[in-house]
């Protein structure tokens, strides 16, 4: 194992790059291990900087603002993939322990990275090409089919930086021409016919130890995950371990340290599809919180660290996170009259909130319901999160997502 540099009080310090939800979560579970969670911040509002008093404010692209972060530091992780690998690098060189490191979270922060080295690797991914012009959205539709996804390389999240072209007469070129004149890296894949979106979530740490939990199905909705169940509903031990064991070989092979998820597509014959990877905790796998042994805020600590990794199994047959998004208009009723409200009706629900503004579609908190039956304990975590959102008891996401819970590919 690693020695690793300890605060005053014999403890480590843990700094991560962003003051968002994740990072959060991060410090609520370092001050559980006797740990400090040093934050990267834009601004003293930032959810993390409200609840850590150790918080060095600055842009994930300053290098000075990151080695005044990394400074007495065990490790350097983050919440985030937006810091700039020229940004990276130097600090690399200099030795400060990044996890994980720029040669691994450049897979994650570059889509066609991603993409490359996955195929080398024999793994399933979509047909992909690099888009340098409009002639190569056209060529590739017409020689691997339509409808095709174009993608931004770098820096598209939750829905954003996702364009679906349905045919070909879904003309590319004044698209892609402002695209790329704005300085837009692009990359067209294939749209894959998938039945459902599944993600798996590990953990790895220097010495080579690593974990998975269950492999969970995520609902998108308008691009952002709104619900998680865990463990997927009707995938096969068979099936689900293989997922495992395909994003265990991910996390080896690109030297991932902390948490890594992968996030596919499920298709009709029972294959999936690597979509995404993230480097960081994750939206699939809030669940953890309260529905596994150990969370993956906790692992991702440990991992970063080199401790030994916690069990990952589940204390219940079924979990369901359900994510409270910002409603189109402010409730009249405070956040505070809303908990009141939503605890008299489920007491069994948890309710993680992130001192974020309610901005329309925005993630400010997530529930989390437990039990045996995932039909009802699906419904109660939707209600509360709708009724959060939005101060009604609305029927589940249909409701608070005007009618639709469809991913725009399933139209295609």
């Amino acid at each position: 194992m690693e020695r690793v540099e300890t605060s005053n009080s014999g403890m480590p310090v843990v700094g991560m790059v962003g003051g968002g939800q994740l990072a959060r979560m991060t410090a609520q579970a370092a001050v559980a291990l006797g740990q400090t969670l040093r934050v990267l911040a834009a601004a003293d509002t930032d959810p993390a900087a409200r609840v850590t008093p150790d918080v060095v404010l600055g842009n994930p692209d300053d290098g000075a603002a990151l080695r005044e972060l990394a400074t007495g530091c065990s490790a350097v992780t983050f919440d985030h993939e937006g810091v700039p690998q020229e940004v990276l690098a130097p600090l690399a060189e200099a030795g400060i322990p990044l996890r994980p490191p720029p040669s691994a979270l450049v897979h994650a922060q570059d889509k066609l990275v991603m993409r490359r080295r996955l195929a080398g690797m024999g793994l399933p991914v979509p047909a992909f090409a690099e888009v340098t012009g409009p002639a190569d959205v056209t060529a590739f539709g017409d020689a691997h089919g339509w409808p095709v996804v174009l993608k931004a390389t770098r820096g598209g999240y939750d829905g954003r930086g996702v364009w679906f072209l349905k045919e070909a007469g879904d003309d590319p070129a004044a698209l892609v021409t402002e695209l790329l004149a704005a300085g837009t890296p692009l990359l067209v894949e294939s749209a894959v016919p998938m039945v459902r979106e599944l993600a798996a979530s590990v953990a790895r740490s220097p010495y080579g130890q690593a974990a998975a939990w269950p492999v969970v199905e995520t609902l998108q909705v308008d691009g952002q995950c709104a619900r998680v169940t865990a463990p997927a509903p009707g995938l096969s031990d068979d099936a689900a371990g293989h997922v495992q064991e395909l994003a265990l070989r991910i996390a080896a092979e690109l030297r991932v340290i902390g948490l890594m998820t992968v996030e596919l597509f499920e298709t009709a014959d029972g294959g999936v599809v690597v979509n995404e990877l993230a480097m960081r905790p994750h939206n699939s796998g809030h669940w953890t919180i309260e529905g596994s042994v150990t969370s993956q805020f906790e692992q991702h600590l440990r991992a970063v660290l080199d401790y030994p990794l916690g069990a990952t199994a589940p204390v219940a047959p079924v979990a369901v996170m359900a994510n409270v998004l910002g409603a189109s208009a402010e409730p009249a009723m405070t956040m505070d009259e809303r908990l009141h409200h939503c605890f008299a009706r489920f007491p069994d629900a948890k309710v993680h909130l992130y001192a974020k503004d309610g901005r329309p579609a925005r993630k400010i908190g997530h529930v989390t319901v437990l039990g045996s039956s995932q039909e009802a304990v699906r419904e109660r975590a939707e209600l509360a999160a709708t009724w959060l959102a939005t101060a009604t008891w609305a029927d589940g996401w249909s409701a608070h997502t005007g009618g639709t819970t469809d991913d725009p590919r399933e139209d295609s």
